[in-house]
Parts: C-alpha cells; sequence; structure tokens
C-alpha cells in the first residue's frame, strides 16, 4: 500500500461511513482508475474533516458565548438589586419616601432579561 493510499485511508477512519465506503469502491478499482480518483478522494476526505472541525469550534463558541450571557445577564440582575438598594438607602436618608415607594425606579434601568 502507498504512502498516499495509507494517509488516506487514516484520514478515512475520521470521516462519515459514506466516505470509507466510497474508499472499499475505489480500492477495488483497477490500478489506472484509482490512481485517477484518488487524489480528489483525498481532497473530499480533507474538505470533510477541516469542516467537522470547523463545526466543532464553532459549536464551542456558541456554548461559551451562552455561558457568558447567563453570567452577564446574573451581574445585571445583580447590579440593578444593588442600585435600588441605594437608592432606597438615599431616599430613606433624605426623608423622600416611606420606603415603599416604586416610582422613583430609574427609567434607564430598562426592560429585564428574561
Amino acid at each position: 500500500m502507498s504512502a498516499a493510499a495509507r494517509s488516506t485511508e487514516q484520514l478515512v477512519n475520521d470521516a462519515p461511513v459514506e466516505l470509507a465506503e466510497l474508499q472499499r469502491a475505489i480500492d477495488s478499482l483497477p490500478a489506472a482508475q484509482r490512481v485517477v480518483l484518488l487524489p480528489a478522494f483525498q481532497r473530499v476526505v480533507e474538505s470533510t474533516n477541516r469542516r467537522r472541525k470547523i463545526l466543532q469550534l464553532v459549536q464551542e463558541a456558541l456554548g461559551q458565548l451562552r455561558l457568558d450571557m447567563k453570567y452577564l445577564v446574573f451581574d445585571l440582575e445583580a447590579t440593578r438589586r444593588e442600585r435600588d438598594g441605594y437608592q432606597q438607602q438615599l431616599r430613606e436618608w433624605t426623608g423622600e419616601g416611606d420606603g415603599n415607594d416604586q416610582d422613583h425606579r430609574d427609567e434607564s434601568s430598562g426592560p429585564t432579561l428574561e
């Protein structure tokens, strides 16, 4: 078995079942036809493996992004609670409210992310 055939076989082991079937079909061809098809087949296998790796990286990045968003939402909510607590303390110290008034909430707080 040539080095190119061994290298293709190793790449196919990581590839989908259909490519392994195609590899067996190419291997069963006469040498002249196999030589013609093998370079194209190697490119397809390499491309498939490269796309699989890219997809895996994208999926990992999306998972990390989702986790980061959860942390950011948690931090935003905690910051808003702190702000509201400090505003309430300020109102109590300045005598502006009885502690139950929610109308003094800052308009810039925006909608909550849930």
